[in-house]
């Protein structure tokens, strides 16, 4: 993530200056942007995922024509972009699509936009204290979203539950995964320390790796080919120029995936599916509600996968409520659906220690065999033999000791 700085005017007038990048489509946007550039969106209580993308993007402000954060739920995307020195002006009104033009210069201090010395737009700039204390007041909106999730989540249940109980519509998988460990990484939370932390995992255990939409270009920049790409709209939707921000995946991981399966809605559909026409690229398809994530471990699962360690995705409460609230309800029944299997990759460290290495065995062996030894020599029997075996025994002695000092040199 790379952090932005305060900049100034040529002439030294205050605040900071950059050129204009605007889209009420926040994922459209991201794309677009380029260090120093000042991005205007209408996304009301922006979230993490977002927000790691404007400061991936070395962005100097970010100017919200709806509140940042509205305070239904603590959302986690301010406080990164406050903490990475990215000004934050938010409800400037969504007039401001209609007077700023895409590609102008435009300065933004004290909560006020300017186009030259006008004024076009005005809203709050939020300092840390400011989004701490709104956090705080958010909090109190978490039971409130609960209470709608209990009835979403037995809606759900009630549309999937062949899908989520029994498996069906989940398609047979050409790569082999019974018996296998399968790592699902997703763009998201802390996906490229996650990725460091599966390195010799993933080197010693040979998982099934799969990819979900932009996280199969995340895989491949850790150095990893994806066995399986499971890709939904999101996924297809900015072509292939995407993949390195946002949730699309570039041509070239759709490309170099072993299979590709296409999440589609109930119906069949997803938006920009015509593009793996355009690729070539042979798939299979999963229609199924919820996230393309759900639908990766559910098809891990019922595929016969040993364990399932997920890399980005959303391991707490906040972070469930701050990315996808209205795909809350399949994030948790999936989880529930798999519960026994699943493991965060930050956890994984701590379970797997790797394989046991030659020098290892050895130095165990030695040591069992010198007990013996020390056991044998101490009775009468024993010490009859050292002393019959004399210079030939000790010379061996040496041997040994030199060939085991040789191996950690």
């Amino acid at each position: 993530m790379r952090f932005s700085s305060r900049s100034r005017t040529v002439d030294d007038r205050p605040g900071v200056t950059g050129t204009v990048r605007i889209d009420r489509r926040t994922n459209a946007l991201i794309p677009r942007l380029r260090p120093g550039d000042v991005a205007v969106i209408d996304h009301l209580d922006l979230d993490r995922g977002n927000a790691e993308a404007f400061a991936d993007a070395g962005v100097a402000a970010v100017v919200n024509a709806s509140e940042f954060i509205s305070g239904r739920y603590p959302n986690l995307g301010p406080d990164l972009l406050a903490r990475a020195g990215v000004v934050l002006v938010d409800g400037v009104g969504r007039d401001v699509f209609a007077k700023l033009r895409e590609g102008s210069s435009v300065r933004v201090h004290a909560g006020a936009l300017l186009v030259g010395d006008e004024e076009v737009a005005r809203g709050q700039e939020l300092s840390a204290g400011d989004i701490a204390s709104k956090m705080e007041q958010a909090r109190d909106g978490v039971a409130s979203q609960l209470q709608s999730f209990t009835h979403n989540t037995t809606e759900f249940l009630r549309r999937e539950q062949d899908l989520l109980l029994h498996g069906e519509g989940i398609p047979a998988l050409r790569t082999r995964v019974a018996g296998r460990p399968v790592v699902v990484v997703v763009r998201g939370y802390d996906y490229r320390e996650d990725l460091k932390r599966l390195r010799r995992f993933i080197k010693e255990q040979a998982p099934v790796l799969i990819g979900v939409d932009s996280g199969a270009d995340a895989l491949l920049s850790a150095g990893h080919r994806p066995d399986v790409v499971v890709v939904g709209a999101e996924g297809l939707a900015q072509g292939s120029t995407a993949g390195e921000r946002g949730d699309t995946v570039s041509d070239k991981a759709l490309r170099s995936a072993r299979e590709v399966v296409l999440h589609t809605d109930r119906a069949g559909r997803a938006v920009g599916s015509d593009r793996l026409e355009r690729l070539a690229v042979r798939r299979t398809t999963l229609a199924a509600s919820g996230s393309s994530a759900d639908v990766a471990l559910l098809m891990a699962d019922a595929s016969g996968a040993s364990l399932l360690v997920t890399v980005g995705t959303h391991a707490s409460l906040d972070q469930l409520l701050d990315r996808q609230r209205e795909g809350l309800s399949s994030t948790f029944l999936t989880r529930l659906r798999v519960g026994p299997k699943l493991v965060d990759a930050k956890g994984v460290p701590q379970l797997y220690s790797g394989r046991v290495r030659l020098w290892q065995l050895v130095l165990v062996v030695l040591a069992g065999l010198i007990a013996v030894a020390v056991a044998v020599a101490s009775t009468p029997v024993g010490k009859q033999w050292w002393s019959d075996a004399g210079p030939e025994l000790s010379a061996a002695l040496a041997d040994v000791s030199s060939w085991i000092q040789g191996l950690f040199s």
